[in-house]
């Protein structure tokens, strides 16, 4: 009996994919690539806060993901592990190209909004391009991707309590950036006034 007949692409796992991939299948990374690129395109451009700078993030954690592929142990999902390779792109290029810049307050039109649901998701943008990168990191993959804390905590190499507290400081901001309290941001115990700048 020959060898089984493999599973079409399109219907193979991430993991599946992954280890074709790493075994020299070449159209195993595109069907990847193809299958995540426009989530990590969002999740990117959140967390850049600007369209070019969140491209290039996404360029350099594909490529990266491509030649690192064979280092991947399987401890958690493959999304997981793109992600966290995305995200830590993000936060490289900011950090190389504007490490005391504030971030741009850039737009994001959707034409399948109304006028009124647009302006109040702009308020949300741009209130989320004040916060330090921590706190907006974590909100992006919790509260506007539905990553659960676990995986969140895996992605940006923090502990779960950690996620935990800068959502809880990120939406705290939020809500007083768009006048929805008028309570000041809690701060953790013993820290000075203002934001640290480890973003957490």
């Amino acid at each position: 009996m020959g060898p089984a007949t493999p599973v079409p692409l399109a219907e193979a796992s991430d993991r599946d994919l992954l280890q074709r991939h790493v075994e020299g299948d070449d159209h195993a990374f595109g069907e990847l690539f193809r299958r995540h690129k426009d989530r990590m395109w969002a999740v990117a451009l959140r967390t850049c806060r600007d369209p070019e700078i969140a491209a290039d993030a996404v360029q350099d954690g594909f490529i990266s993901a491509f030649r690192r592929a064979g280092s991947f142990r399987g401890d958690s999902a493959v999304t997981t592990w793109l992600h966290r390779i995305i995200v830590n792109a993000c936060l490289d290029r900011l950090r190389r190209l504007r490490p005391t810049a504030e971030l741009p307050e850039y737009e994001l039109p959707d034409s399948r909004d109304q006028h009124a649901s647009t302006e109040v998701r702009l308020d949300i943008e741009e209130a989320l391009a004040r916060l330090p990168e921590g706190q907006r990191a974590a909100l992006v993959l919790v509260d506007m991707h539905a990553v659960p804390v676990a995986e969140a905590a895996l992605i940006l190499g923090v502990a779960e309590g950690t996620i935990k507290s800068r959502c809880a400081r990120g939406r705290a901001a939020l809500a007083q950036q768009l006048g929805l309290t008028t309570e000041p941001p809690a701060r953790g115990r013993g820290s000075a006034p203002g934001t640290r700048e480890d973003g957490s």
